[in-house]
């Protein structure tokens, strides 16, 4: 009895899994899965832990072993996705950012958001002028210390915050003037709104970077938001592209192509390299998920993709989900009670560390203590924060990042877009990471503002992100990256011709495939006896019988004869 009872509780622990699940406030939902369990039932586990209903917006990320970030896709099995062994730990993040992210229904999933965009801002990802940096800040404070108290807070306090890459003391100082003079009064509920509000209408607002190179082997990153794709290079938007002018995303390898139609039947055609080609794919499957999102009115209208024009080869993606339109209907039919919402108090955090060396206050609140499992943190330590996709709106040189009406922020200019006084550099962007201009100089402006630059503290700095891509634009990877630039474009003309010769062979050997199909039907036709249906009413074609006389049976009996004269030759030797 007791063999058999131990037996069977190995074969059920062999069935099941633990996964843990690093949420936006940082702490962490752990529970055990069934082994084929797909991922559809571990989200559905996670939202309803959380009280959310809004919940087509955010998705689960995880990290393979080489450090590709990847979607977990809810319609596939979990163990099958991840390559690597259990336990399993993943990250909750925005997938799909809402346009109107402060017109959302529910007060839950405005503060889902609002943590989400407080991660952005501090990774460098939502990018603003000093003076929109300031109210956001300002309104991260109110929303989690409250009013200004003398008692409570002394010279200096918003310095205990890090709310971005880096910032200066005169920053710090009007952050505090804002939050002690104009947001006095402000709930935490408003606040959050009202910097939901401020954001939205920020170029980069929401912008998912994928670090790529352009055929001139310059860095750039590409982006897909819910009005089109968009491209980043320095401190400009170089291309933006509606969703309705997109007429394909292809990829090959680590070459990415984007197919679109502009005004008056303009046929354009946009080629990026991104560093890897599993970068390349998810790549791929963010830009055919965001463009099925946003741009579709039903996803039933949701079709399979090819990565090629070629039904022999590429991979095939399928959108599984509500589309944007969807889940703006099905929100609005949501009646209930508001559910409680637990705001994290003040502790520190591994996503905004202090600036100073007193004792922190966080911008992104933890309740993780140091004594989770090893295998959880090492876990965590492979998985970066997520970058996401919304809108790029077309601004003119003079007026970039100024807030704009709905209507005029689906109002694009042509030109090129300036972004702001600095080029785009998320430090913490995605993996891996290709190309770095000026990371040594941000990781040494970063370690002067009291920013995390040591190991230790860069493991403290962000749950689930790579050592080596935290200096400055990308780290160690884009400074590798950078520097065998020149040997890149070379390698990148070898690798066009190694595709070339690849995609011939394959050509090729399909065609010989096809061709040896139709001689083998052939010679079934013309030299076997089967009494077919099908055959039978082919054979008594008058085409098939001229064909026959005039042209195979010659063709046999002129090699009946080459084989008799080599036979012949064969044995007088």
């Amino acid at each position: 009895m007791l063999s058999r009872f131990m037996s069977g509780s190995i074969r059920n622990l062999e069935r099941e899994y633990s996964c843990t699940v690093r949420l936006l406030d940082d702490t962490e939902y752990t529970c055990t899965i069934q082994r084929d369990a797909k991922g559809q039932y571990l989200f559905d586990l996670i939202c309803h832990h959380l009280n959310l209903l809004e919940k087509d917006y955010f998705g689960i990320r995880y990290v393979d072993p080489d450090k590709q970030r990847h979607w977990l896709e809810f319609t596939k099995s979990i163990a099958k996705q991840m390559k690597s062994q259990p336990p399993f730990t993943m990250c909750l993040r925005v997938k799909f950012y809402p346009p109107e992210p402060a017109a959302l229904k529910e007060e839950i999933t405005r503060y889902l958001v609002f943590l989400q965009i407080k991660r952005d801002l501090y990774h460098g990802r939502l990018l603003c002028k000093t003076s929109d940096a300031a109210m956001l800040a300002a309104h991260i404070l109110q929303a989690e210390i409250g009013d200004y108290d003398p008692g409570k807070h002394p010279e200096g306090y918003s310095s205990k915050f890090q709310f971005f890459p880096k910032h200066s003391e005169k920053l710090e100082r009007r952050i505090s003037d804002l939050h002690k003079t104009e947001l006095i009064g402000q709930t935490p509920e408003t606040s959050e709104r009202n910097f939901l509000q401020k954001a939205q209408m920020l170029e980069t607002y929401g912008v998912d970077p994928h670090p790529c190179k352009d055929v001139s082997g310059n860095p750039a990153f590409l982006a897909f938001t819910p009005f089109g794709f968009v491209v980043l290079q320095g401190n400009k938007r170089v291309h933006f592209l509606k969703w309705n002018e997109v007429t394909k995303l292809k990829f090959e390898g680590k070459t990415f192509h984007v197919y679109a139609n502009q005004k008056e039947d303009e046929k354009i055609i946009l080629t990026y390299f991104a560093p890897t080609p599993e970068a390349c794919k998810h790549l791929w499957k963010c830009g055919v998920e965001n463009q099925a999102f946003y741009k579709l009115e039903k996803s039933s209208q949701v079709r399979t993709v090819s990565s090629s024009n070629l039904f022999f080869k590429g991979s095939r993606f399928r959108y599984s989900g509500r589309v944007a339109k969807e889940v703006m209907e099905q929100s609005a039919k949501i009646k209930r009670e508001p559910p409680e919402i637990h705001r994290a108090g003040l502790v520190p955090s591994r996503s905004c560390p202090s600036i100073t060396h007193g004792p922190r206050l966080s911008s992104v609140p933890r309740t993780r203590r140091r004594a989770v499992h090893i295998s959880i943190m090492e876990g965590l330590e492979s998985l970066r924060d997520s970058a996401h996709s919304t809108p790029v709106r077309s601004v003119s040189h003079g007026d970039s990042f100024m807030p704009r009406s709905r209507s005029q922020a689906t109002d694009h200019s042509e030109r090129t877009a300036v972004i702001s006084d600095e080029a785009y550099s998320p430090s913490d962007s995605v993996l891996p990471t290709p190309v770095a201009e000026h990371s040594m100089e941000l990781a040494a402006s970063r370690q002067i503002n009291g920013a995390p630059c040591s190991i230790e503290e860069e493991k403290e700095s962000e749950a689930g992100t790579p050592m080596r891509g935290e200096g400055g634009d990308f780290g160690a990877d884009g400074r590798s990256a950078q520097e065998g630039a020149g040997g890149d474009t070379a390698l990148s003309e070898v690798e066009q011709v190694n595709k070339f010769v690849l995609s011939v062979l394959r050509l090729l050997l399909v065609t010989i495939g096809l061709l040896f199909v139709l001689l083998l039907l052939l010679i079934i036709l013309t030299e076997s006896d089967l009494d077919i249906a099908f055959l039978r009413d082919i054979r008594q074609t008058p085409e098939f019988e001229q064909f026959h006389y005039e042209y195979f049976c010659p063709l046999r009996r002129w090699f009946a004869c080459k084989l008799r004269w080599v036979g012949g030759l064969l044995i007088n030797k």
